[in-house]
């Protein structure tokens, strides 16, 4: 009966983008169809075959020795973890400075040019099955690596001369995944399966969205893909390796500082509306602010899958991410009781993304300090881009749901 459900839904959030669709005659079906069925194969062979298993099962234990070999730095810096509970660790220490070491990673395959490398030939690959030009594929696979606001200064010197129907198109790519250096942090929050499943599926689904809400056609005499060599190909390695690492502190501090700012904000919400609903209950109405907003996206849920005894649950914990973002979120989806195992699947595909109201500002801000004109441009679309960037996530969420 999900799976019914499931489809149902996808047919209503394809239809929702249809709605807002700047070209609606000139949106090519084919290509959405194509990718959708590529999500679907994805899905399969992620979460349901031995070969999926397995290559998720490398990738995570991958990633946990990298977050063993981050906790010695973190270990040696902040000593004393002996007076620490190690069931509770603190979510700073533990989740957010391992983000430090991915980063220098990060700098160290741009340095030797192996990350570029990368990502050139996959964006050529996608772009040929996308229907779209090679700037969009490799910004798609750029933004999934280096992250929602770093991948535009790959961009800075084509910037000036993307067309605003190209440039949404590229905000929406970065929108809609997740950097590479933050994936280690999600799979300290929720299975890692899931996370590797909605990266994927994010991917392609940014590209159906897009060419629904934004369609466009690309010529290919025109569409040269000049991937730039970046400042770091001219500082030497232990230049480019600091200034990652100091990067990758940014993300961690700048995130802890976005999670302590929302998680109080939720709390005073919680506690102002549940005062309300108790006081003019007389003690009988146990309601949140959480509870209310999960009312209202408990329709969504149910359409992405989710039965509907989960549904307001999981609308509360999807409405917390797009209020504040995915770590938020993640967290109140692990205090959540009695949910079923089929419910967080989906759930959890649908928080691994950037699509919330910050997230505006973060790529608004990226962009408008590479180009003041474009920042803007970005910014009076916002709204627009994240809705496209949260019908992905239930899109995507939707198709995970029918192997889960």
């Amino acid at each position: 009966m999900h799976i019914i459900i499931g489809l149902i839904g996808i047919v209503v959030f394809l239809a929702l983008a249809v709605v807002f669709s700047s070209d609606r005659k000139n949106i090519r079906w084919n290509y959405v169809g194509l990718l959708l069925g590529i999500q679907l194969v994805f899905a399969f062979i992620l979460l349901k075959t031995k070969f999926g298993i397995t290559v998720i099962s490398g990738i995570s234990n991958g990633f946990n020795y990298l977050l063993a070999q981050a906790a010695e730095g973190v270990n040696f810096v902040f000593g004393g973890f002996e007076y620490i509970d190690p069931e509770n660790p603190p979510f700073f220490f533990n989740v957010l400075l391992p983000i430090v070491f991915i980063s220098a990673l990060i700098g160290i395959l741009q340095y030797t040019k192996i990350l570029p490398w990368i990502i050139n030939v996959l964006g050529f690959l996608i772009s040929k099955i996308n229907g779209m030009g090679r700037l969009e594929s490799y910004n798609a696979v750029a933004a999934a690596i280096l992250g929602q606001s770093e991948v535009f200064i790959s961009l800075k010197k084509e910037l000036a001369y993307i067309p605003k129907q190209r440039l949404y198109t590229l905000t929406a790519s970065a929108m809609s995944t997740v950097s590479a250096s933050i994936i280690g942090a999600y799979f300290a929050l929720i299975e890692p399966k899931y996370v590797v499943t909605a990266v994927v599926l994010n991917l392609f689904g940014g590209f159906i969205i897009a060419s629904i809400i934004n369609p466009y056609r690309v010529d290919e005499k025109e569409d040269k893909l000049i991937v730039q060599e970046s400042e770091a190909s001219k500082q030497s390695f232990f230049e480019v390796l600091g200034e990652y690492i100091l990067d990758g502190f940014k993300v961690a501090v700048i995130v802890g500082a976005m999670l302590i700012g929302y998680i109080a904000i939720i709390a005073l919400l919680n506690g102002l509306v549940a005062g309300i609903f108790s006081g003019l209950s007389g003690g009988q109405i146990d309601w949140d602010f959480q509870t209310i907003i999960g009312f209202i996206f408990a329709p969504f849920a149910f359409l992405a899958g989710i039965p509907w005894s989960d549904a307001v649950q999981s609308g509360s914990v999807m409405a917390t991410k797009l209020l504040s973002n995915e770590f938020v979120a993640m967290q109140s989806l692990s205090k959540v009781k009695g949910m079923s195992e089929h419910a967080k699947g989906i759930v959890s595909v649908f928080l691994v993304s950037f699509a919330n109201f910050s997230s505006i500002g973060i790529i608004s801000g990226a962009i408008k300090s590479l180009n003041n004109e474009k920042g803007d441009m970005v910014a009076r679309f916002g709204l627009k881009l994240l809705f496209g960037a949260t019908l992905v996530s239930f899109i995507s969420s939707a198709i995970a749901g029918f192997f889960i």
